[in-house]
């Protein structure tokens, strides 16, 4: 088996050392603040292994301004040398400034300014990193529980397969748009459940919401057209190597439509050569 590596990189407090010792517990070997010029040597390490270390995680953070770049060279050295891919954790300002002041501790780019000063530097330095990622994970509104839960999902069975691993996730609006989602779709043109007095305490989960949802006109033509543009796209996605991808199923409160249309959408979709999971963002949040 060829070796395979990790580099877990992102934003300050996204839960870089949560998703490690994910990994690490999943029997990756784990390796904590590495620069990223040592990244060739700990990759010749491990080949000489003899398969001894077959799977490497690397964390990698902000060092200097020239961090960004640094790494991305070290990755285009390994190129053809190892199975390589980037994990890059995202968060947004709120869920960053509420860690930082929960553990009183200043942002490592803060120097003499505010905390979303230094936020707002390191997400700039980032930006072509994660521009560039394999994968992109939101962790705004996870805890550590699901954080580690999609982790694991991601990376316990790896073993250098081609399949696509699809995850289709319902939300709400009025929450805001998922920011890790690959491809974003809107069910709002529906009947909104929430007007019929015998559905509205009702979940899309429901098999009452279900039906009447998907028993909508244009419910049936919008589902076989989403699912072909999914799987023309994941034909193509599988031959640029992205092996990760996140559908996000909107409607106004993520409760009724979205989560209806999501279960049918995943049902579907598993129907093949995908390996699809679904999730519920919002569900309950009312």
């Amino acid at each position: 088996m060829s070796l395979q590596l990790i580099v877990v990189t992102g934003m300050s407090g996204a839960g870089r050392s949560t998703a490690a010792k994910c990994l690490e517990d999943l029997g990756w070997f784990v390796v904590d603040n590495l620069p990223p010029s040592l990244l060739g040597t700990m990759v010749d390490l491990g080949t000489r292994s003899q398969g001894a270390v077959a799977k490497i995680a690397v964390v990698a953070d902000v060092r200097s301004r020239a961090f960004s770049s640094d790494l991305q060279s070290a990755l285009a050295e390994l190129d053809g040398r190892v199975d390589a891919r980037v994990l890059f954790l995202e968060a947004s300002d709120e869920a960053l400034v509420r860690r930082f002041e929960a553990v009183r501790r200043p942002h490592p780019m803060q120097e003499d300014g505010r905390l979303v000063d230094g936020i707002e530097r390191e997400r700039a330095l980032l930006g072509e990193l994660r521009e560039h990622a394999d994968q992109v994970l939101d962790t705004s509104v996870l805890n550590v529980h699901e954080l580690r839960t999609r982790v694991a999902s991601a990376f316990a069975e790896e073993g250098g397969d081609t399949v696509l691993h699809v995850t289709v996730m319902s939300f709400g609006y009025k929450y805001g748009l998922p920011v890790d989602a690959d491809l974003v779709v809107d069910c709002r043109f529906l009947p909104n459940p929430h007007w019929v007095p015998e559905l509205r305490p009702k979940t899309g989960q429901d098999p009452d919401v279900r039906d009447y949802v998907l028993g909508q006109q244009d419910a049936p033509e919008f589902l076989d057209r989403y699912e072909g543009l999914v799987r023309l796209l994941a034909a193509g996605y599988l031959r640029e190597g992205k092996r990760y991808v996140l559908l996000a199923v909107g409607c106004t409160g993520g409760k009724h439509r979205s989560v209806a249309m999501s279960e049918q959408l995943a049902t579907r979709l598993a129907e093949g050569e995908l390996a699809v999971q679904v999730q519920h963002r919002d569900l309950g949040r009312e």
